[in-house]
């Protein structure tokens, strides 16, 4: 076999999978049906009319299992189509029997390249030998080349597009995947890295000021109150519910709450320069949750920092976030979950973001986004 049909011979059956028989099949089988015997009524000029209706009435069934035996179905009726074309003398004249391009457009639509080829030689040769012992002319036949072939292109065209619509509705799911993986890491899992943080500082005080450990505790339970609520959130949005639509979106103005004091964690200091109400809340809410994971960054990573620096810069070009903090530079975050979605983030809005050991000592993460990409 040449390679293109040796390629179409190994080819798999359609993808997306074929659907479930549905009560329209049943409706179309008593259709066709009713269509042979009130043709056969109204054309008695047709030879064998009764017995083409008869016997079209009794192959109508193979529409049931046209999906998923498309070639035996096939063949089913060809066979016995040819068959009693030969026993009577003459071709089926009945307009009904132009119910087999089902047939053939499923075996195209839905079948393996294997059972295509089969199904296309088995078509030619009934064709061929329609031409070589009926009285079809040249020109009958050729037209009927031409439409087993063009309903063959329209059936292949057909599964052509269902199979790049799969393949992109897989890739709107993966995108949805890692969206999902981003808010989670950036919401619950700052939320968990806070309360891990705040429980460490409460144990360390415990025993010397039990107010601070009062405090701790209050925050942690604050901590936990958003957790959970963001937790839903998210859970409404999978559900398709409208609790997730009803929570506010987290902006410019509540990178203000990243400054509120842990007990024994570093300080953090919030700057915000130039026309914050400028900035779309989508743009807005990409800021905060970069901040939001640099800053927990810092505080659980960075190894003696007592002071963390937040500064947003608003300007024509768009968007600057620095954050920077005064630990040990050896406490450098090792790559994760968490930098790998911090840049996703920035990419997804036309800009970038960076994280490493800064000049002067410490941590800094910087991340820009691009007034061109506002409109994401």
């Amino acid at each position: 076999m040449t390679s293109p049909v040796r390629a179409l011979w190994g080819a798999p059956a359609a993808s997306p999978a074929p659907p479930r028989r549905v009560w329209r099949d049943w409706a179309l089988v008593g259709l066709l049906a009713c269509l042979a015997l009130f043709e056969a009524s109204v054309r008695p000029e047709v030879p064998s009319r009764w017995l083409w209706a008869a016997v079209l009435a009794a192959l109508a069934p193979t529409l049931l299992w046209r999906r998923t035996r498309p070639l035996t179905m096939l063949a089913i009726a060809f066979v016995v189509g040819t068959g009693v074309g030969l026993a009577t003398g003459g071709e089926p004249q009945l307009y009904t029997t132009a119910y087999f391009l089902i047939l053939l457009y499923a075996v195209f639509r839905w079948a393996t390249g294997r059972a295509i080829l089969l199904g296309g030689a088995l078509v030619a040769a009934g064709v061929t030998l329609s031409f070589l012992t009926g009285d079809a002319t040249l020109a009958d036949t050729i037209g009927g080349i031409a439409v087993a072939v063009a309903t063959g292109a329209v059936a292949l065209a057909t599964r052509a597009r269902a199979r790049t619509r799969a393949r992109e509705l897989d890739g709107v799911r993966m995108r949805e995947r890692a969206e999902l993986a981003r808010d989670l890491h950036d919401t619950v899992a700052h939320h968990v890295s806070a309360i891990a943080i705040q429980a460490q500082a409460g144990t360390a005080v415990a025993s010397t000021d039990p107010d601070a450990a009062a405090r701790v505790l209050r925050d942690i339970e604050r901590e936990a109150s958003r957790t959970l609520h963001e937790m839903r959130s998210i859970v409404g949005l999978l559900r398709g519910t409208d609790a997730a639509d009803l929570a506010p979106t987290p902006g410019l103005a509540e990178l203000r709450d990243l400054a509120r004091p842990d007990v024994g964690g570093p300080e953090v200091a919030v700057e915000i320069a130039g026309a914050a109400d400028a900035v779309p809340p989508a743009i807005a809410a990409a800021v905060f949750r970069l901040a939001r994971e640099a800053v927990s960054n810092a505080r659980q990573h960075a190894r003696n920092a007592t002071r963390i620096d937040l500064r947003v810069t608003i300007d024509d070009a768009g968007v600057r976030l620095d954050v920077h903090d005064d630990g040990a530079a050896a406490a450098s975050a090792l790559p994760g979950h968490g930098l790998a979605g911090m840049r996703e983030r920035a990419a997804l809005l036309g800009g970038t973001c960076s994280a490493g050991p800064a000049p002067g000592g410490g941590w800094d993460v910087i991340a820009t986004l691009p007034r061109r990409g506002w409109a994401a």
